[in-house]
């Protein structure tokens, strides 16, 4: 791996997996560059990850694995380990079998010492989450499953997920993802990974909330009817868009921070212009 703008880097060894020992240069080295302004900014900072075929699809076969390679799930394991809480609409934890994070799978030397692991905080109105499966009953000691739903969700389904996870109230009727990001910033989790899926990241970006998209861009043509790492909110969200068009779409300029290649994977960090 090696970056390529806005300077040449050196060469950066692959690791795609986290261990114990020593940390990894390169895996130092992409940490400086993905943590970016988010560790300092004062009203917390929400980073997306997302990974795209060359020709705009979201996922290969219905999992958006199938578009990752080594580099990808680096930067994956990096973005991780940086993160507080990790956010995930609920129909990204179905398709990609969600379950919680593991600290053999992140790089404990990049969290600050005694920090928790990173929860898992799901976005679900119709609390469409299996309370007793393993993402939420098999969290560790302070990182307890959040799942995000509304004031009038079942409150039979709140109270059977609430004897394993923590229930974040956001909106009526409808996920307002504006006081539900601002309910995470209270609860002391200042960087969040947004992970998708489209439909959640189309609602983020209609409220103007993502700071900085990662995005990867898979060397192939996955062609098919797969969707495009953004879709329309088309009305879930709660509160004035970013930015409409005519056709009720949002759009938000953003400006390039870096970019890196591995085997021809591009990998982009693209911060907010505004």
């Amino acid at each position: 791996m090696r970056q390529i703008y806005p300077v040449q880097g050196p060469e950066l060894q692959v690791v795609p997996k986290a261990g114990l020992g020593a940390l990894p240069a390169a895996v130092s080295e992409l940490a400086r560059l993905y943590r970016g302004d988010g560790q300092s900014h004062q009203r917390g900072w929400l980073q997306a990850n997302m990974v795209a075929s060359v020709d705009g699809a979201a996922s290969l076969g219905g999992r958006s694995g199938g578009l990752s390679g080594p580099g990808d799930r680096m930067v994956f394991t990096v973005l991780r380990s940086l993160a507080d809480v990790i956010l995930v609409g609920a129909g990204t934890v179905r398709a990609e079998r969600y379950r919680p994070a593991q600290g053999a799978e992140l790089w404990q030397q990049l969290r600050p010492p005694g920090a928790p692991l990173p929860a898992i905080a799901v976005v679900t109105a119709r609390l469409d989450v299996d309370p007793a499966g393993q993402l939420l009953t098999g969290a560790a000691t302070g990182a307890q499953t959040i799942v995000v739903t509304t004031a009038d969700a079942p409150p039979d389904r709140k109270a059977a997920i609430a004897r394993h996870a923590r229930i974040v109230e956001a909106g009526q009727g409808q996920v307002d993802v504006s006081a539900a990001v601002a309910a995470l910033h209270g609860l002391g989790y200042s960087r969040i990974l947004c992970e998708g899926g489209p439909g959640l990241l189309g609602q983020l970006a209609q409220a103007g909330l993502i700071d900085e998209l990662c995005l990867t861009t898979s060397p192939v043509f996955a062609s098919g009817p797969a969707g495009r790492i953004v879709r329309s909110g088309s009305g879930q969200v709660t509160g004035p868009p970013a930015g409409a068009t005519a056709a009720g779409a949002t759009t938000a300029r953003l400006s390039l921070a870096h970019l890196l290649t591995d085997e021809d994977y591009l990998f982009s960090r693209y911060r907010s212009a505004t």
